[in-house]
């Protein structure tokens, strides 16, 4: 039997999670937790949210599991910051990965990761802890990637790439195989990377500037 689960987070991400978990997954979100300081509402999705330092004496770590469901805030800080705390309160720490994921990495996921539908992880690949895969990602074949990572959608990671700790990937990057991005990287929507990226390096892509011609001119749409 699988252990039901607190939600760490009140927000987006963890109603996401919620609902992911609820209808993919074999295990019972039970409740979800906060800080004190950003306990708002005492429920969310029926369930009661309760604070963070109180959460010990109704959900004990040896009968309950938990998931930290927190975006890349800080780079990546913040979810990091919340995952070391509650593994020490002694909680197992749970994935969710999508039933419509294609896996052919033999479980070499790490705990609390979010991987959505349609991420394809090839084989020989590695996911590190506390990762967040949106949907519709290629992992290729021998890529690593670190612990508290976060990438967005349609991204491109070829062959053999090293992705470090914390690094946030936007939607639709390119990697090129067999190179390695430091960590603390930040790489932006669009971006092609095509060598080594030293630790913490921003690298953007192009924006698609407004065209001098109106909509109202154009014909042939």
């Amino acid at each position: 039997m699988k252990r039901p689960i607190i939600i760490f987070g009140a927000g987006e991400i963890a109603e996401l999670a919620h609902y992911y978990f609820t209808h993919d997954s074999p295990h019972d979100v039970v409740a979800f937790t906060v800080d004190r300081a950003f306990l708002r509402a005492d429920r969310l999705a029926g369930l009661p949210v309760v604070p963070f330092d109180a959460l010990a004496q109704d959900y004990p770590p040896d009968a309950y599991a938990a998931f930290v469901a927190l975006s890349y805030g800080q780079l990546n800080e913040v979810r990091r910051q919340k995952y070391l705390a509650v593994k020490a309160m002694g909680y197992e720490l749970v994935s969710y990965v999508s039933l419509k994921a294609s896996l052919f990495n033999d479980g070499r996921i790490g705990e609390n990761c979010f991987i959505l539908e349609d991420n394809t992880i090839q084989p020989f690949a590695s996911i590190g802890n506390n990762v967040t895969l949106w949907s519709g990602n290629h992992i290729g074949h021998h890529a690593r990637i670190a612990d508290h990572c976060f990438l967005a959608s349609q991204i491109v990671v070829s062959g053999g790439v090293e992705i470090g700790e914390a690094c946030f990937v936007g939607v639709n990057a390119t990697l090129r195989d067999h190179i390695r991005i430091g960590e603390k990287c930040v790489i932006g929507a669009g971006a092609l990377i095509l060598g080594d990226a030293a630790p913490g390096g921003v690298y953007l892509g192009s924006a698609t500037e407004r065209s001098k011609v109106p909509s109202s001119r154009l014909r042939r749409i």
